[in-house]
C-alpha cells in the first residue's frame, strides 16, 4: 500500500537529528564500534575520509553497518553541538532480535506467527505507526531492511506509543533471502498490494509474514515474485489507498479477528 509522502536521500539524516543514541567524536564512535552494541547507521562529513575516520568505516563496513556522507551543517545539527570530528553514530533506540526468536516467541504462546516485513518504509512516523498496529493486533514480530528504510529512532518509538518496547525487530541484510528463509520454517507470505484478493476473503490463520511496500513504491518487484498471495483492501473512496501504516492495521486487525474467533 502506498502514501504519497516519500524522504529524498538527501533528507535521510534528518530522522536523526536531536536523537538521545547519536554518538558524535571519532573516540566516542570507535568505543560504540568495540561495545558491540546495534548500530543502525554512521554519518560521515562530505571529504572527510583521512586519519582515524577510514579506520572506523572499514570496522562499520565489515559490521555491515551503513554509512552515510552528509554536509557538515547536517552533521552539526545531528550531534546536538558536540564537536563531531566528521563522524556520529547511531546507536539503536532498543537491541535488535533474530528471525528465529521471532517464531520461537510465537510457538512459547502456542500460536503460529504471525510477522510483518517492512518493505523499505522510509518515513520514521509510518515505521513507529505500523509498529503500534502490529502489536496492537497481536503480531510477533517486525522485520526491517537494514538499508534504505527508516530505523529505531526517538520518532518511530514516539509514533509507536509505547508499542516499541514490546515488539520483537529483527533488522536483515536482504529481505527476498528472508522471505525465502521463513518459507523454509512453513511460513505463508503475503504482499500487501493492489490486484490481488480482497484481504477479508483469505486465510490468515496460517503461518504468515505480510509484507508492506515503501511510500510511493509499494513492495519491490523482486520481492513481490516471491510472496505466495497478494492481499487488497477495496477502496470505496476518491483516494485511491491508504498510507502503509494504515493498510497494516487494517490487514492486521483481520487476521487478529480471524485468530481469535
Amino acid at each position: 500500500m502506498r502514501n504519497e509522502r516519500r524522504s529524498r536521500p538527501e533528507e535521510e539524516a534528518e530522522q536523526y537529528e536531536d536523537s538521545a543514541n547519536i554518538t558524535a567524536g571519532r573516540n566516542s564512535v570507535r568505543e560504540l564500534l568495540a561495545s558491540e552494541r546495534d548500530i543502525d547507521k554512521i554519518f560521515v562529513q562530505k571529504g572527510e575520509r583521512t586519519g582515524s575516520i577510514t579506520s572506523l568505516i572499514a570496522q562499520a563496513r565489515s559490521r555491515s553497518i551503513p554509512v552515510v556522507e552528509c554536509e557538515k551543517a547536517k552533521l552539526d545539527r545531528i550531534s546536538g553541538g558536540v564537536n563531531h570530528q566528521g563522524i556520529a553514530a547511531f546507536a539503536a533506540e532498543k537491541e535488535y532480535c533474530t528471525i528465529d526468536d521471532i517464531i520461537s516467541f510465537a510457538e512459547s504462546k502456542g500460536e503460529k506467527p504471525l510477522i510483518v516485513i517492512a518493505d523499505r518504509i522510509e518515513d520514521p512516523h509510518n515505521l513507529g505507526a505500523l509498529i503500534r498496529a502490529a502489536e496492537c493486533a497481536g503480531a510477533h514480530g517486525v522485520i526491517i531492511p537494514k538499508r534504505k528504510g527508516a530505523m529505531l529512532t526517538q520518532i518511530v518509538s514516539k509514533a509507536s506509543a509505547g508499542a516499541l518496547e514490546h515488539m520483537r525487530i529483527a533488522k536483515v541484510t536482504n529481505l527476498a533471502m528472508t522471505v525465502d528463509e521463513l518459507k523454509e520454517k512453513g511460513l505463508w507470505i503475503f504482499a500487501a498490494e493492489a490486484g490481488g484478493e480482497k484481504f477479508y476473503e483469505q486465510d490468515l490463520t496460517c503461518g504468515a509474514a505480510i509484507v508492506l511496500g515503501s511510500e510511493g513504491k509499494g513492495v519491490a518487484k523482486l520481492l513481490l515474485d516471491k510472496c505466495d498471495f497478494i492481499l487488497s483492501i477495496p477502496m470505496y473512496g476518491k483516494v485511491n489507498s491508504f498510507n502503509v501504516a494504515a493498510a497494516g492495521a487494517v490487514i492486521l486487525c483481520e487476521a487478529a479477528r480471524q485468530r481469535n474467533k
